[in-house]
C-alpha cells in the first residue's frame, strides 16, 4: 500500500501531501545588504518563486535576517551549519523553517532546537550533500556514494523521529545525476511519508546548469519523487525560479506562466523565429497560466504540426497567420507582431 507523503506546513506555504510540486531558490546576496536582497526577493516573488533559502553564517547576520523576515513577500527558509545556536537563534527571530546539514550539525543541542521548532511550529530541512558524507558512513555504504548521502540523512532523521519531532523535510544532492538519484530513491524507498525537496547541487552556469539539472530532475519527478525543487545555476536566482516552472511544465506537471514552442528553422521558414520569439515574449507573459503559444517558420509548420497550441503564429507568404489547435483564424502583416498580444487575447 502506498504511503501518503504528509504535509508541512511553512507559514501559508504547503509541500507535500497533495500539494503542487513547488518552486524554490536561495538569495545570492549576503543578509548584511538588505536592501539588494529586498530587490532579489521582489524579483523572485514576480517570477512566482514560493520559498527562498538564505545563508545565515553567523551572529552577525541576525538583525539583518529579522529586517528580512519582516519585509520578505516570500516565505524564507535559514541555511544553517556548524553551529545549533544559528539555527536555534533563526526560529527564534521568526523562521518558520531552517535546513541543517547532517554532516556538520553537532548532535549537543538539538533537544533544545527541536524544542523550539516544536513551540515555533517550524519545519526543518535535513539537506545532506557531497559534505555530509563521513568515513563512518562511506564505510557502512562499501563506498558507494548515494547510499551515504541516504545514510546521512537517515542518521539526523531518526534523532528528530526519536525527539517526536516529524515535521520535516529531506533531501540529498549530489553534483552527479547518478548518485543524486540513487540517492532520492533510498529515501523514497525507506521514508515514504516525508516530502522531499530535489536538485543537483553545483549543476553549473547555463546553459549546462540548466541541461544537467533537467536531466536529472526529470527522472526523479516522473518517478513521483520530488515535492519542492531548485535549479540550483551559477546565474541569477530568477533564472533558477524560471527554470523550475519551464521544467515542471514540461512534465505537465505545473501550469504557471505561459510555454512558447517554436519550430527550430529550416529554408522554408518565412519568420526569424528566435527574433520573433523574444519580441512576443514579453506581450503575452500576461495571457493565463497554462498557455501554449506556438511561433513556427511558416505555414507548413504552423497550424499542424502545432495544433496542440493553443495559440500560434507562423509566417505565410504575404505576412504571417495566427492559428488556434490548428485551425487558421487571421492572417496579418508582419507589422502586426506590436499588437499579437491583442490578438491573441481576443482569440483565447
Amino acid at each position: 500500500m502506498l504511503t501518503q507523503r504528509k504535509t508541512v506546513t511553512i507559514e501559508t506555504l504547503t509541500i507535500g501531501g497533495n500539494s503542487p510540486v513547488r518552486v524554490e531558490s536561495m538569495l545570492k546576496t549576503p543578509l548584511a545588504n538588505i536592501e539588494a536582497c529586498r530587490q532579489e526577493i521582489d524579483t523572485l516573488k514576480e517570477e512566482g518563486c514560493e520559498l527562498v533559502r538564505v545563508a545565515f553564517p553567523d551572529m552577525t547576520c541576525l538583525e539583518p535576517l529579522k529586517e528580512i523576515l519582516n519585509i520578505s513577500t516570500i516565505p524564507i527558509m535559514a541555511d544553517i551549519h556548524f553551529n545549533v545556536d544559528l539555527a536555534k537563534a533563526a526560529l527564534w527571530a521568526g523562521c518558520k523553517a531552517i535546513r541543517i546539514n547532517p554532516g556538520n550539525m553537532p548532535k549537543d543541542g538539538l533537544a533544545d532546537l527541536i524544542s523550539i521548532a516544536r513551540e515555533r511550529k517550524a519545519v526543518i530541512r535535513i539537506g545532506s550533500n557531497s559534505g555530509s558524507i563521513n568515513n563512518f558512513q562511506l564505510a557502512r555504504a562499501k563506498g558507494n556514494r548515494a547510499k551515504a548521502l541516504f545514510l546521512a540523512v537517515e542518521e539526523q532523521l531518526k534523532i528528530l523521529e526519536n525527539m517526536g519531532f516529524e515535521d520535516i523535510i529531506i533531501s540529498s544532492k549530489s553534483t552527479s545525476i547518478g548518485e543524486t538519484i540513487d540517492a532520492n530513491l533510498l529515501l523514497a524507498k525507506h521514508f515514504p511519508q516525508y516530502p522531499v525537496h530535489i536538485g543537483i547541487t553545483e549543476a553549473g552556469a547555463l546553459p549546462e546548469g540548466l541541461i544537467k539539472s533537467a536531466a536529472g530532475l526529470a527522472l526523479l519527478l516522473a518517478q513521483g519523487i520530488g515535492d519542492t525543487l531548485r535549479i540550483s545555476l551559477s546565474a541569477p536566482a530568477s533564472e533558477e525560479v524560471k527554470a523550475g516552472y519551464a521544467l515542471l511544465r514540461s512534465l505537465r506537471l505545473r501550469k504557471k506562466g505561459v510555454e512558447i514552442i517554436s519550430c527550430p528553422t529550416c529554408g522554408r521558414r518565412r519568420l526569424d523565429v528566435p527574433k520573433v520569439v523574444d519580441e512576443i515574449r514579453p506581450l503575452i507573459k500576461d495571457l493565463p497560466d497554462g498557455t501554449v503559444v506556438a511561433v513556427m517558420g511558416c505555414e507548413v509548420n504552423g497550424p499542424r504540426e502545432a495544433m496542440e497550441a493553443d495559440i500560434g503564429i507562423a509566417g505565410a507568404p504575404d505576412g504571417i497567420i495566427i492559428f488556434k489547435k490548428g485551425e487558421v483564424i487571421k492572417h496579418l502583416a508582419k507589422d502586426d507582431l506590436r499588437k499579437i498580444d491583442l490578438f491573441f487575447k481576443e482569440l483565447l
